[in-house]
């Protein structure tokens, strides 16, 4: 991201495109469901975003260092990590907020517009 994005947007586009990574890790935890030995993962938020907002912005070394593998709350016998009910609320939750994020960004968007047509 640049000066001027961050400018114009702040802290939002780099929220949608970390809520957008979140989303395909999620979906990846969703279809390995009953993958023997598969370890849930996913982007702790907060932390990626602090990052993000650091020297060297939102880089794939910052959302890595910011994934987590998920601790089941029961141990499967397969080594299988993934609890379905979990994952479904975390992508439900996360598409709320991508969608929140969007539309933020979205409204700032037309409010740049209209200035520039001198509305």
């Amino acid at each position: 991201m640049n000066v001027a994005d961050d400018l114009l947007f702040g802290v939002h586009a780099a929220a949608l495109e970390l809520r957008s990574r979140r989303m395909g890790m999620i979906a990846s935890n969703i279809a390995n469901a009953s993958t023997p030995g598969f370890k849930a993962k996913d982007i702790d938020f907060r932390a990626a975003l602090a990052q993000a907002n650091g020297p060297q912005g939102l880089t794939d070394a910052s959302v890595a260092s910011a994934t987590k593998f998920r601790v089941p709350l029961q141990a499967s016998l397969d080594g299988n990590t993934v609890e379905l009910a979990s994952e479904q609320t975390a992508f439900a939750e996360n598409a709320v907020a991508y969608q929140t994020t969007l539309s933020f960004l979205n409204g700032r968007i037309g409010q740049i517009t209209r200035a520039l047509r001198g509305e």
